[in-house]
C-alpha cells in the first residue's frame, strides 16, 4: 500500500477518534492507536481504487447510518455529498447504489477486527478500575435478530419449524462476550437458531479463547455443566452462575461449609458424542465445585474456598449478570438492530458486525466520560451518550484538530451528565398499553396475497 493511501487512512482514523470524542492526549488513544488501524486495514482491504467510497469512508459512512435513527443509505450519500463539496471536491450523485455496491465491497473482517480490537483494548483500560477484585468480569448470553425473509437468508438462517413458509423470518442467534466493567462486546459469534452446533454451548466454546486465567464468567443455568465448568477451569477462569434445574443438589453431601452452602464433587459424566475419545481420555476424573443456596435459588461456583468469597458476596456478584441483558436490550432497541435490513447472508453478516462496531464505538467516548468525571461507566445512558455524539458528531468532523478540543471536552462533559435513575423498587409489567391497529396477520405469502386481491378485484369491475 502506498504512502497517499496510508496518509488517507490515517486521517479519516483521525476523523473516527474526533467523532467519538477522542484526542492524541488521551490515554485511550491507543484503543484506536493510527498505526494499529493502518496495519488491520492494510491486512483486510489490501490494494484498492481510490473512489467516491474507498473502504474508510464506506465504514465510517456505514457507522453514521447505524448512529442515525433513520438508517437510510440515502442519508449516507447525502452525508458523502456534502463532505464533498465542503472539502472542495466534484459533488457525487445521489444514487445510493455506488454506497451499496461499496458496502458490497467492504471486507467483513475489517469491522469484525475493529470490533474486537477495540472491545479487548478497553476491557483491559477499565478492568483494574471498574472489575471485581481487581479481576476482569466477563459476561456470556445469546439473543436472536431477524432479517428480511430472503431465500438466501432462508438457507443460512432458517426460521422457526411453527411458521410455514413464506410467513415468518429467517433468525440468526449472537452469542456475545460482554465487558461488565466497560460494557463493551469483547468477542461475539453467529448461528442459525436450529441446527447442528447452533446452539449456545457451542457459541461459549467458539468464544472461550477470549478468557483468560483469573477472569470471571456470568453465565445463565444453561452453562451449568460439567464440561463448560471443566473447560473454564482448565484455564484458570473461575465461573458463577445458578445450577440447572436438572440438576439434583443434596446440601448435606460433599464438605459443608455452612447450612447452605457445601463443596461437592462433580464426577465426570459419561462422553459426549461431539468429544473425542481422545479428548475425552485426556479429562480429569471430576472435579469440586461450590454450591450455595442464596434466596431460594442455588449458584454454582468454581471459587470453593470462603475465604475468597461468601455466600452474600456471590449473590452479589450474580445479580451482575444481568447487564448483559440490558447491553443487549440496548444494542437491538436503543441501536435498533432486532431486525436487520440487508437481503444476503454475506450483509447481514457485515450489518452485525459494523452495529456491534458502532456500539464499542459508543462505549468508548462514554468510558472516557466516565473516567474524567469519576463515575462508573455503567452509571451513564447508553441512550443519551448515542445521541449526543451523533448531534456533535457534523461539527467535530468539520473543524481541525486544534479545534476539537473544546467541542470534545463539552461533549465529554455532557455525557458524564446523563446519569441513570436509580430506582431499585421499579416494577413495570411487560405489557403494551397503545393498542395496534386492527390488521389481520398475513398468513400466506405476500406474492399469494397479491394475487388474492387482484383476483378480488377483476371480480367487482363490471
Amino acid at each position: 500500500m502506498d504512502s497517499t493511501k496510508i496518509g488517507k487512512i490515517k486521517h479519516h482514523v483521525h476523523l473516527l477518534r474526533q467523532q467519538f470524542a477522542q484526542s492524541e492526549t488521551d490515554p485511550f488513544t491507543q484503543a484506536f492507536d493510527p498505526h494499529v488501524m493502518v496495519q488491520i486495514v492494510a491486512q483486510e482491504v489490501g490494494e484498492y481504487r481510490e473512489r467516491i467510497y474507498p473502504p474508510m469512508v464506506t465504514l465510517r459512512l456505514f457507522i453514521d447510518q447505524i448512529l442515525c435513527t433513520d438508517h437510510a443509505c440515502q442519508d449516507a450519500v447525502g452525508q458523502r455529498l456534502s463532505q464533498r463539496v465542503a472539502d472542495g471536491q466534484t459533488p457525487c450523485s445521489l444514487s445510493s447504489g455506488p454506497y451499496c455496491k461499496a458496502r458490497k465491497r467492504l471486507s467483513l473482517r475489517l469491522p469484525q477486527r475493529l470490533c474486537r480490537h477495540l472491545g479487548t483494548q478497553l476491557e483491559t483500560c477499565t478492568a483494574l478500575q471498574w472489575g471485581w477484585r481487581g479481576r476482569s468480569v466477563k459476561l456470556f448470553d445469546a439473543t436472536s435478530v431477524s432479517m428480511p425473509d430472503t431465500p438466501a437468508n432462508q438457507q443460512a438462517w432458517p426460521q422457526s419449524r411453527s411458521q410455514n413458509p413464506g410467513i415468518g423470518f429467517p433468525v440468526a442467534r449472537i452469542g456475545a462476550l460482554i465487558s461488565l466493567s466497560s460494557g463493551a462486546v469483547i468477542d461475539y459469534a453467529v448461528a442459525p437458531m436450529r441446527g447442528k452446533s447452533s446452539g449456545e454451548q457451542t457459541l461459549l466454546r467458539e468464544l472461550v479463547a477470549n478468557l483468560c486465567k483469573g477472569d470471571v464468567l456470568l453465565a445463565d443455568a444453561l452453562h451449568s455443566t460439567w464440561w463448560a465448568l471443566n473447560m473454564l477451569s482448565q484455564r484458570g477462569v473461575d465461573v458463577v452462575m445458578p445450577n440447572d434445574g436438572r440438576r439434583k443438589v443434596d446440601i448435606r453431601a460433599g464438605r459443608i461449609l455452612s447450612p447452605c452452602d457445601h463443596v461437592v464433587w462433580w464426577p465426570k459424566p459419561k462422553r459426549a458424542s461431539w468429544i473425542s475419545r481422545a479428548d475425552y481420555a485426556c479429562m480429569p476424573d471430576g472435579m469440586w465445585v461450590r454450591e450455595v443456596i442464596v434466596n431460594d435459588q442455588i449458584i454454582v461456583t468454581t471459587m470453593t474456598d470462603p475465604s475468597q468469597i461468601s455466600p452474600k458476596e456471590l449473590a452479589e456478584l450474580y445479580v451482575m449478570r444481568w447487564n448483559i441483558e440490558v447491553d443487549f436490550r440496548t444494542i437491538k432497541v436503543t441501536l435498533d438492530m432486532d431486525v436487520l435490513r440487508c437481503m444476503s447472508p454475506a450483509m447481514v453478516n457485515k450489518e452485525i458486525a459494523v452495529y456491534l462496531l458502532t456500539y464499542n464505538l459508543v462505549r468508548w467516548a462514554m468510558v472516557r466520560a466516565a473516567q474524567l468525571a469519576q463515575v462508573h461507566v455503567r452509571a451513564l445512558s447508553f441512550a443519551s451518550s448515542r445521541r449526543l455524539i451523533f448531534s456533535f458528531a457534523g461539527h467535530l468532523r468539520r473543524k481541525t484538530y486544534n479545534d476539537t478540543d473544546y467541542l470534545a471536552a463539552t461533549l465529554l462533559a455532557s455525557i458524564a451528565r446523563c446519569k441513570l435513575a436509580q430506582r431499585p423498587d421499579r416494577v413495570e409489567p411487560r405489557a403494551k398499553k397503545r393498542r395496534p391497529k386492527p390488521l389481520p396477520l398475513l398468513i400466506v405469502p405476500r406474492q399469494v396475497a397479491r394475487e388474492q386481491i387482484r383476483a378480488q378485484r377483476l371480480k367487482v369491475v363490471p
